[in-house]
């Protein structure tokens, strides 16, 4: 016996029982990431799969029996006493548990909304007819019913079988010319529209310098001419186009056989999941993701992609790590190699790390206050007041939110350069020093290239916290619709002063602010799941970047 108990003691006393309870942990850990990540992406791509679509009877005791039409949603298993305290007719003898089931009944503008929950036990005929249509549209959501027509400028051209065929070709064509219309809409009109409001400011420049004499109106008058005469223009092509665009129709009915005339133009997509192969749903389904990642958001952000927001938090947090790289290098080497090792520099670091466990609200606040309304202010007033009193950059912006971010994440730059410095050994810097360098020299061509892996993993950090914040973004600069990014083909091309979308807000919008919760679930967790993609993707070419360097590197620290 006391010779088990010793065996035990020193067991315990190898350490091995609290390796094995660490190793547990982290298998725990990874488990649940790995467990969360494909909830998030079973829940969040299954969205873009084409369901197959039910016809089925409802009857409701006491009432009259009804056709309905839709995909099914979800299912699940309620108490008889619950749907009787609900107010639905459902008997009281019978099993305890009845089948509750969402179903999507589109048609939003002719029944008010898109989902809604029936019973089960209650709907019969259940059937999935082949020529059942799922019409997905620019507004108003997805409509379910049987195609009756086809018609082109109000008068027949196909039904019965050759009106698939000609549908899709005509969505084609619809297609072509719905790109038409975006690119001239935002890139000829919209640098027209550009070209005149820069025109205005110049204007209202002149005039405030007092240099708005007859040749400069003159000047301007002969270019505002152009500009109109240019615009003139392209309105007529778009008139021609939107004639074009809504040439043709669709004739369909719904599930209670009412039938309603839709423009092609309002469609996005047109097609039948029940009469599908796997073949052909998974090149629909394809297409859709990719339309998710490409396109712009429509219906209050539950339809349509969000390329926007992609754009929008990969731009800012590349502008943060701009920012906050030079300035947290500067501040941990003159720490480290410059300031006098006292109690100041104590106080000094211990106020940085204190700013790592700051709220990232107050560091919007701090934005708000500090660099929208006083430093952007002050920017308008100074180099922008023919623009006033509407704001350039006093007002929130990509260029606020980046800085706001870069100052929330400098304290880890500082952290990590510091460390970094400290590694190198003390006889680099001298033998340097003896080789006749100067201290400058020997901190630019020698200490921060040494230290530039600890750099790396200071602005590995800083991107991992950055950009994931959502708090202090939605006080600098990011809003729910900002369908123009801030870089297109207008001088100066680049528009820091532009406010952005960005996948953490957009979560938060769809997810809480939707007024269409349903429609809206999927795509939380498919932009939750694209998100870690963007920050992974984001840190992994960062670490890829800080490998490469310590490699290059380790000679000289060995």
């Amino acid at each position: 016996m006391k010779q088990k108990q010793d065996s035990v003691k020193a067991w315990f006393a190898s350490g091995s029982p609290w390796v094995w309870m660490n190793a547990g942990a982290v298998s725990i850990a990874v488990i649940m990431t790995i467990g969360l990540l494909a909830l998030i992406a079973v829940r969040g791509l299954g969205h873009f799969w084409p369901a197959n679509v039910l016809e089925a009877t409802y009857s409701v005791p006491g009432e009259t029996p009804k056709t309905l039409i839709g995909e099914e949603v979800q299912s699940e298993e309620v108490p008889r006493a619950r749907l009787r305290s609900a107010g639905l007719p459902v008997p009281a003898d019978g099993p305890e548990l009845m089948t509750r089931e969402l179903l999507k009944l589109g048609n939003r503008d002719l029944t008010g909304s898109d989902f809604s929950w029936v019973i089960g036990e209650w709907l019969s005929e259940r059937r999935q007819p082949a020529d059942l249509l799922v019409l997905e549209r620019r507004e108003w959501g997805n409509y379910y019913g049987y195609p009756v027509s086809l018609k082109q400028d109000g008068k027949q051209v196909a039904d019965g079988a050759t009106l698939m065929p000609e549908l899709q070709a005509r969505m084609q064509r619809v297609d072509d010319l719905y790109r038409q219309l975006n690119a001239l809409e935002k890139k000829d009109i919209g640098g027209i529209n550009h070209d005149l409001e820069r025109l205005r400011l110049k204007e209202r420049r002149l005039q405030l310098d007092g240099r708005l004499d007859a040749a400069a109106q003159a000047d301007l008058a002969s270019t505002r001419a152009e500009l109109q005469a240019q615009y003139q223009g392209y309105e007529a092509q778009l008139g021609e186009l939107r004639q074009a665009f809504n040439r043709d129709s669709l004739v369909v009915r719904d599930a209670s056989g009412q039938q309603t005339e839709i423009s092609l133009g309002k469609l996005v997509h047109a097609y039948q999941p029940n009469a599908m192969g796997y073949a052909a749903k998974f090149a629909f389904y394809f297409e859709k993701l990719w339309e998710f990642l490409s396109e712009d958001p429509r219906e209050a952000n539950t339809e349509g992609g969000i390329f926007p927001a992609i754009f929008g938090t990969v731009m800012m947090t590349l502008v943060m790590a701009l920012i906050v790289t030079p300035f947290g290098v500067i501040a941990a080497v003159y720490l480290r190699e410059y300031a006098r090792q006292g109690l100041l520099t104590r106080v000094i670091r211990i106020a940085v790390n204190n700013l790592a466990g700051v709220p990232a609200i107050v560091y919007g606040v701090f934005g708000l206050g500090f660099f929208v309304y006083v430093l952007g202010g002050s920017i308008d007033r100074l180099f922008f007041p023919e623009a006033l009193p509407a704001p350039t950059f006093g007002t929130p912006g990509l260029f606020w939110a980046s800085l706001t971010l870069a100052i929330l994440a400098v304290p880890v730059v500082i952290v990590a350069t510091e460390e970094g410095l400290a590694r190198i050994p003390r006889t680099v810097r001298e033998g340097s020093l003896a080789l006749g360098a100067t201290k400058a020299e020997t901190l630019w061509k020698i200490v921060l290239p040494m230290a530039s892996p600890a750099i790396m993993t200071g602005l590995i950090l800083a991107v991992a916290r950055a950009a994931g914040e959502v708090a202090p973004l939605m006080l600098v600069g990011v809003v729910k619709l900002a369908p123009s990014l801030p870089v297109d083909g207008n001088y100066p091309y680049v528009h820091l002063d532009q406010k952005i979308m960005h996948l953490g807000f957009h979560i938060y919008d769809v997810g809480f602010q939707s007024p269409n919760v349903e429609a809206a679930r999927p795509l939380v967790y498919a932009t939750a799941l694209l998100l870690v993609i963007v920050i992974a993707l984001l840190n992994f070419s960062a670490i890829a970047i800080r490998n490469r360097l310590r490699e290059k590197y380790k000679a000289l620290e060995n």
